[in-house]
């Protein structure tokens, strides 16, 4: 099963924008630091552009943030990334004149809406200023360690 890294990469992009400084970036750069291509990053910088946390002009090096790290969540990007996509899916291919089949997956939807809720819950509580201050302490212990 294949599983999306949209969202990480998403967070990974917004913090080396916030950490550039107004420095240029382009996505080539960013692209190198994710190791994947700049034409992935560009459609998440998309994304992010059309959700309203990123602002950019075409063609150049360019990106910043819309608002300040601690007025962006993780629900933000997810949101931005993935949509209303659930976390968690459920088989929809299952034979519908069984019994168990359906009302074991109409049980399950409603556990799974259940830990959609609490997901997204925790995500709007997580800033990406947390993720900033979070990525400065592991760079700060690798530097005592050295």
């Amino acid at each position: 099963m294949k599983y999306s890294t949209k969202v990480s990469d998403a967070v990974h992009t917004l913090v080396l924008i916030y950490l550039s400084d107004n420095q240029p970036l382009s996505s080539t750069d960013i692209s190198v630091s994710i190791k994947t291509n700049p034409a992935y990053i560009r459609q998440l910088m998309a994304k992010l552009k059309t959700a309203g946390l990123l602002q950019s002009t075409r063609g150049q090096a360019n990106p910043s943030l819309t608002r300040p790290p601690k007025q962006i969540t993780l629900l933000d990007v997810y949101r931005a990334m993935e949509g209303n996509k659930p976390l968690l899916h459920q088989d929809t291919h299952t034979n519908p004149e069984c019994g168990i089949g359906v009302n074991v997956q109409l049980a399950l939807r409603d556990c799974f809406d259940q830990v959609q809720h609490r997901a997204e819950m925790e995500m709007q509580s997580i800033t990406l200023q947390e993720v900033i201050e979070r990525y400065q302490e592991k760079i700060s212990l690798l530097v005592k360690d050295e």
